[in-house]
C-alpha cells in the first residue's frame, strides 16, 4: 500500500505544478483585494463522515466496502475507548487507500470523544491532503476551513506545536482572505526551526505560486539538503526553469525521474528535458 501511496502522490506533482503557476495566491498578488483579517473558520456542516464516506467509497473492492462499514456499524453502537479503537481501524483502513477526506473526518469523530493534540493534529493534516489538487471547488473549501478548524484546535491544546501552526498557516493561505497570516506563521516557525522541512516546504510553495521563483530554489533547496525525494526535485527544477536556469533545471528533473521511478512522470520529464536541451 505505501507504494501505492507514494505514486499517487508523485502523480499528483504535475498537476499541482500547473495549479500554482495558473492561479496567483489570492491577495498576494492583488493586495488591493486583500481583506484586513483572516475570514472566521467554520467547520462545514453540510459536508460530514457519513456522506463523505458514502462518496468515497464508490468505486472501491466490494469486500473493502463491507469491511469499512462493518466497522461504521460498531462505531455507531460504541462509546469511551472502545469507540477510539474502533475509529482508529477506520482511519488506518483509509489511510491503506489513501483516501484523506473520510480520514480526516474520523480523526475529527476522535478528537470529540477525546480532545487530544494528536487527534486534531492528523485530523487537520488529513483535511490538508484531501483538499489539496481537489478539482470540486466547493468541496475543497468545506474541506480548507475543517482543517483550519483542526489546526486551531490542536494549538489550543498545545501552544507551541510547529506541526500545528505549519498546517494551519498553510491552510489560511489557502482558504482565507488574510493569506499574509498564514505566511507570518509559517515564517515564525522557520524562524524557530530553520530547517523545518514542511514549512520550507510549504513556502516553497507558495513562493512558486506567488511567481517568486528565486525565494522557491532557496526553500527547496533546504528542503533537498535534508530529505532529497522526488517531489521537491521537481518543485527546485520549476523553480530553475522559470527562472531561465536550464542546466540547472535539466540536472534537478533528472534526480526527479531517479528519485520517483514512476513511468507517467518519467514521461513528462523526459518532454521537459527535451525541451530545455534545445
Amino acid at each position: 500500500m505505501a507504494k501505492t501511496k507514494q505514486i499517487i502522490v508523485i502523480g499528483s506533482v504535475v498537476a499541482l505544478v500547473a495549479v500554482l503557476l495558473a492561479q496567483p495566491i489570492k491577495g498576494l498578488v492583488n493586495k488591493e483585494k486583500q481583506t484586513a483579517a483572516a475570514s472566521e473558520s467554520k467547520p462545514s456542516n453540510e459536508v460530514n463522515l457519513e456522506n463523505i464516506s458514502s462518496m468515497t467509497k464508490q468505486g472501491l473492492d466490494a469486500s473493502l466496502v463491507k469491511e469499512i462499514s462493518d466497522i461504521e456499524g460498531q462505531v455507531a453502537k460504541a462509546s469511551g475507548e472502545d469507540k477510539i479503537k474502533l475509529l482508529q481501524q477506520l482511519a488506518d483502513k483509509w489511510d491503506d487507500v489513501a483516501k484523506p477526506a473520510p480520514q480526516a473526518f474520523v480523526y475529527e469523530e476522535m478528537a470529540k470523544v477525546s480532545p487530544k493534540f494528536e487527534y486534531w493534529l492528523k485530523a487537520g493534516n488529513a483535511y490538508r491532503a484531501a483538499y489539496t489538487n481537489l478539482q470540486d471547488s466547493t468541496l475543497a473549501q468545506a474541506l480548507n476551513q475543517n482543517a483550519i478548524h483542526a489546526y486551531e484546535a490542536a494549538l489550543k491544546a498545545n501552544t507551541g506545536s510547529l506541526d500545528a501552526k505549519t498546517g494551519l498557516g498553510a491552510a489560511m493561505v489557502s482558504g482565507t482572505n488574510n493569506p499574509m497570516a498564514g505566511i507570518a506563521l509559517l515564517r515564525e516557525v522557520v524562524a524557530a526551526d530553520p530547517k523545518n522541512l514542511e514549512a520550507n516546504k510549504t513556502l516553497g510553495l507558495f513562493s512558486l505560486q506567488s511567481r517568486q521563483f528565486d525565494k522557491a530554489i532557496e526553500r527547496f533547496k533546504t528542503v533537498i539538503d535534508q530529505k532529497p525525494d522526488a517531489e521537491s526535485y521537481f518543485y527546485l527544477a520549476t523553480g530553475y526553469e522559470n527562472i531561465g536556469m536550464k542546466k540547472e533545471a535539466v540536472t534537478a528533473f533528472q534526480k526527479s525521474k531517479e528519485l520517483a521511478a514512476d513511468p507517467s512522470l518519467s514521461q513528462f520529464i523526459d518532454r521537459k528535458i527535451s525541451e530545455l536541451s534545445k
